[in-house]
């Protein structure tokens, strides 16, 4: 496969996982997380650096999106592990004990919380979250984004 058409595919893989997290947010009416949010974020900016790069003969800009999407994947994989409870998430975002609580700090964290908690699953596939299947997509795409820059480097090597 040539470098364009991968580095098309990377940068639509990023696209797709921004279009599906908007869809189920959108469309399915299931609010995200702060978590979910920060896992979009890196997408954005491998799609704006993967266009970049398409346009130029900049090899080492590849690393940004490449650095992007293992970040996602990163904040995914942390997001998985605290909704299957493996670690417990930030206290803004996880359903923590409210044993050692005041009440006002109680009716404080009542009032400033998030609609939806990061420990929560609000849809699954094959008993995986969206947040574990953005980890595995996201991985992919920064392995992709890699092997683009060793493609590059094989190309001006021959040239």
């Amino acid at each position: 496969m040539n470098q364009k058409r991968l580095t098309f595919i990377a940068i639509l893989g990023s696209a797709l996982l921004l279009l599906g997290a908007l869809g189920f947010q959108y469309l399915g009416g299931l609010p995200p997380c702060k978590l979910c949010y920060w896992q979009r974020y890196p997408h954005v900016l491998a799609i704006i650096f993967g266009i970049i790069y398409s346009y130029t003969s900049i090899g080492t800009i590849v690393f940004i999106p490449a650095v992007a999407a293992f970040s996602s994947a990163g904040v995914g994989a942390y997001h998985f592990g605290i909704e299957q409870e493996f670690w417990p998430g930030p206290n803004t975002c996880s359903s923590g004990s409210i044993n050692s609580m005041s009440t006002d700090a109680l009716i404080e964290q009542i009032m400033s919380a998030p609609l939806t908690k990061c420990d929560e699953v609000l849809w699954s596939f094959l008993n995986i979250s969206m947040a574990g299947w953005n980890t595995i997509f996201s991985a992919f795409l920064g392995l992709l984004w890699i092997s683009l820059f060793f493609i590059f480097r094989q190309k001006q090597s021959a040239d």
